[in-house]
């Protein structure tokens, strides 16, 4: 009796080893990328596709000196008319992430398939609209767009006032995206290009990680914003910095005393001295 028992525990005991050795071997589900703006106690998800295009509304409304309002003006209106993706079809010969139409005057398929065109036609279209600041989204946007179904704007008002708090600066610390690791280092050649895109010929300087796994930082002025704070500056940027991680390898960045990484997805205290206000730090992989 006694041996059957010892048996019975020492088969135990190897089925468990077992268990363990195949749950240890069994590949880690893959990372569910996506990016989320904090606002009032909810999280309102974009894909880091949709994220990068909301990046870019909000940067190309802060050039023009538009206000927050502006921004989520335009993400909504995008959220309705292409999910904030930047697609090829549409109603009739809608096409973009505004669905602008070429027999419309908007400009040729070609123009209007280029994000920062298509964004700029829309605000160039929303700045002059007398008021716009004061009326409802639904409102605003049809007075640019001259959509068939005004009224579906309101729908993605709130996410779209989500994101553009964070993505102005308005709410530190409120967007965050979960991305994997990236994993083919390019340098920061595709960054660069994407800042002075985006937010323009903003103080840059880089420094070269100089051996394999060593980290290239990029430091970035964004107090030269025409933002009258370089504390949301500073925000303004990194959380766009944060939006379009994903299409160049971003890896983390850093503002004040915080820092986001792909590592660790949320916005946590730095382990460095703070930055100083309106100074930005990103961080690309080795």
């Amino acid at each position: 009796m006694l041996v059957t028992a010892g048996l019975a525990v020492v088969l135990l005991v190897v089925a468990v080893g077992a268990v363990v050795a195949l749950l240890r071997a069994r590949p880690a589900p893959p990372v569910a990328e996506r990016c989320v703006a904090h606002l009032d106690g909810t999280d309102w998800s974009l894909s880091p596709d949709q994220a990068q295009h909301a990046a870019l509304a909000a940067a190309v409304a802060t050039r023009r000196g538009m206000p927050a309002r502006a921004v989520t003006i335009g993400i909504a209106t995008a959220l309705q008319e292409s999910r904030l993706e930047n697609i090829d079809y549409g109603d009739r010969d809608s096409v973009g992430l505004y669905q602008q139409r070429p027999s419309q005057g908007w400009g040729t398929v070609e123009q209007i398939m280029d994000p920062v065109y298509s964004t700029t036609k829309f605000f160039e279209g929303l700045e002059k609209v007398e008021g716009y600041q004061d009326m409802p989204v639904t409102q605003a946007a049809q007075a640019v767009q001259r959509s068939g179904f005004p009224d579906a704007y309101a729908q993605h008002e709130v996410r779209a006032r989500a994101w553009a708090s964070a993505l102005t600066g308005h709410s530190p610390a409120a967007l965050s995206c979960t991305l994997r690791p990236v994993e083919e280092p390019a340098g920061p050649d595709a960054l660069l290009a994407r800042v002075a895109r985006d937010l323009g010929e903003l103080p840059v300087s880089v420094t070269l990680g100089d051996g394999e796994g060593v980290p290239t930082f990029v430091d970035v002025t964004a107090s030269a914003l025409p933002v009258d704070d370089a504390v949301r500056a500073g925000w303004s940027f990194a959380q766009w910095a944060v939006a379009v991680a994903d299409a160049v390898d971003v890896d983390a960045v850093a503002v004040g005393d915080s820092t986001w990484s792909r590592a660790a997805p949320t916005w946590q205290p730095g382990e460095q001295p703070p930055l100083p206000d309106g100074q930005v730090r990103l961080t690309l992989a080795g």
